[in-house]
């Protein structure tokens, strides 16, 4: 069994052939596993390949990894919100009901709008994930308005709040996709690895045995029992995986029904201080409807890992690819009003622009179905064709190997 794409989707569908007593190879161009989940350490910080969360009630992922050994560190469920010259403290009231007057006075949407979301968050608990695929696909934003959340909420926190999550903030996301992270926040924590977000898919490579990852090996052509790497070496195999990204996906199979989708991309700028500007684990968001930066986190906050002792690791996520060759002094000016002048201590440590972080997921049947596609006995697998989420990903990578097994 050859799969080209070391990321979740290949790692999961390689452990569920594994188990089963198939022999998989997993073919990844970089030098790691992880495809999109990535950690460097830098200058004795852990930096993560753009700001990113996992939530620890995911069900299909959380099978498949150990959460103790992962060391799952959660943020407060709820988030700091910039608006008006101040931060606004908004909680689940829920999980933190000493925040239940503040919250419920803080002048980010009406009260009405408050309820409305206790009142969403008890409906989708009803709702299984599975039967989330058949609702009506609209935009979050329409979906948002349905539901009745004055433009008020929907312009000073969810665009925010899913700016970050969904990396646009116009919220022209799949509502689908919005009822299932909905449902995962309001049922769990997010969590990051007390050693950063690479440790989910090492601890997935772990599971294979020895060998069973080629790294630096760049695929080139897939053929229906084969492939052929950029070294010139051809392989043969029962079944051939394709679980890249969805346009490398595209690039590989060019008559395969399957047309290259749109990114969102995300610009990361990692800072250094002595201090943090929360001291706290929580996110800071832009309320504010105006300015480069959509959200602020220290990860070192949860976990002391990612920074050295002393020190505290700032993440600022701003959306998009901006062509700014002052970006990191105007996100700075920017960051002023949020926590003042001490932020032109900070030193930066690195800015991460990642084009391809997220694949669009715009209303429509392509965010539903068997999370996998085959043609001519070649398979694809990857979160664009569930979900774009860790949990995405790794359900359409074991059932991709779920049906190779069945059909073999």
């Amino acid at each position: 069994m050859l799969i080209v794409g070391g990321g979740l989707a290949g790692l999961a569908c390689a452990i569920r052939l594994h188990e089963a007593g198939a022999k998989p190879a997993i073919f990844e161009a970089s030098d790691a596993v992880g495809g999109r989940v990535r950690t460097d350490l830098v200058d004795g910080f852990l930096l993560d390949r753009g700001f990113q969360v996992y939530l620890d009630a995911y069900p299909e992922a959380g099978k498949l990894l150990d959460k103790a050994s992962l060391d799952l560190r959660p943020f407060k469920p709820g988030a700091l919100v910039y608006q008006g010259g101040r931060m606004l403290r908004v909680m689940d009231v829920f999980r933190a009901p000493r925040h239940l007057v503040t919250s419920a006075l803080a002048p980010i949407g009406s009260l009405a709008d408050k309820l409305r979301v206790a009142l969403l968050k008890w409906r989708l608990s009803w709702v299984r994930i599975e039967d989330i695929a058949t609702h009506e696909d609209i935009s979050t934003e329409l979906y948002l308005q349905r539901a009745g959340f004055s433009t008020r909420m929907i312009d000073g926190f969810f665009r925010s709040f899913y700016g970050g999550i969904f990396l646009e903030r116009e919220l022209r996301t799949s509502s689908r996709m919005f009822e299932f992270t909905f449902k995962m926040f309001s049922q769990s924590s997010a969590t990051l690895p007390a050693r950063g977000m690479g440790e989910i898919p090492r601890q997935l490579n772990l599971r294979l045995p020895s060998g069973t990852v080629r790294l630096g090996a760049r695929v080139t052509e897939v053929q229906s029992h084969g492939i052929i790497l950029k070294s010139g070496e051809t392989l043969a195999g029962d079944a051939v995986v394709v679980a890249t990204d969805a346009s490398s996906a595209a690039r590989l199979l060019p008559k395969m029904d399957f047309s290259e989708p749109a990114w969102r991309s995300v610009t990361c700028l990692y800072f250094a201080a002595t201090r943090s500007p929360l001291n706290e684990a929580i996110i800071a968001l832009n309320g504010a409807g105006n300015g480069l930066v959509n959200n602020v986190c220290v990860p070192s906050d949860l976990a002391p890992d990612y920074a050295p002792p002393g020190q505290a690791l700032i993440s600022v996520s701003v959306l998009g690819l901006p062509n700014l060759t002052d970006l990191q002094s105007l996100v700075l000016a920017e960051l002023e009003s949020w926590f003042g002048r001490d932020v032109h201590e900070w030193r930066h440590l690195r800015t991460e622009q990642i084009e391809r972080a997220l694949p669009e997921q715009a209303p429509g049947p392509g965010n539903s179905g068997a999370g996998f596609c085959k043609h001519a006995g070649i398979f694809v697998c990857g979160d664009h064709l569930w979900s774009a989420s860790i949990e995405g990903a790794i359900i359409s990578g074991q059932r991709t190997a779920s049906e190779i097994l069945h059909s073999s």
